[in-house]
């Protein structure tokens, strides 16, 4: 009987995890272990690299001193060597991404940050620098540090202070965190609205003085002048 009852107690091998289960970075995310520190970086997609915070975030993974689960999403800046790397991620991805994350780090973008605040956190935002060629125009650096100083985001614009804020964010992730708020949520989202259609006029007004310049040089060109 024993050894009946042994070969009818042996179950049988359990099926392979499926090619896309994988992909899905939260379900990965979720077999780490409890006391390990979610983190998650989005540099957007903007077609511009953003090397500079991809380079600050490996440097101090290396010198992380507890355990860090990784999501990094890296765009078009080259894959870091760090776990957890992938370029894009759809929206319900990012959505969910966000929402297990214990701390987000990412880009000036007004979407961007208006997202992770829903989802419960003060994100710590590196904008993007025009001078290093990281974006068109300085609108995420002036949108940052407005959000900065009102304490609506953890502004960082050095490496050091980068470091600083995610050390302080492993010893004690609530620091980063804030609480829902649908009301605020509908409002943050009507000013990104605002500051999006001012960025895009900008974009449209740097990208129109090419040819008004050659309009000046031609004959004619009086009432275009003048718009």
């Amino acid at each position: 009987m024993s050894g009946e009852t042994g070969t009818a107690r042996r179950p049988q091998a359990t099926p392979p995890v499926t090619a896309s289960e994988p992909a899905r970075l939260p379900r990965q995310r979720d077999s780490t272990p409890a006391a390990q520190i979610r983190l998650l970086v989005a540099v957007g997609t903007d077609k511009h690299p953003f090397d500079r915070l991809v380079d600050w975030l490996a440097q101090w993974h290396a010198q992380a001193g507890g355990p860090v689960g990784l999501t990094v999403q890296h765009g078009h800046t080259r894959a870091p060597q760090v776990p957890g790397a992938v370029p894009f991620l759809g929206h319900d991805a990012l959505q969910q991404a966000m929402a297990d994350a214990d701390l987000v780090v990412c880009h000036g973008g007004p979407a961007t940050i208006l997202e992770a605040r829903r989802h419960g956190h003060l994100p710590i935002v590196v904008p993007r620098d025009p001078a290093r060629g990281e974006h068109v125009d300085d609108h995420q650096q002036l949108f940052a540090r407005r959000l900065g100083a009102a304490g609506l985001v953890a502004l960082c614009e050095t490496r050091d202070a980068l470091h600083a804020a995610l050390a302080a964010g492993l010893t004690d992730p609530s620091r980063y965190a804030v609480a829902a708020d649908p009301g605020a949520h509908a409002a943050r989202r009507a000013a990104v609205a605002r500051v999006g259609q001012i960025v895009e006029d900008l974009v449209a007004q740097s990208t129109r003085r090419p040819s008004r310049w050659r309009a000046w040089t031609r004959p004619g060109r009086g009432a275009e002048e003048t718009r």
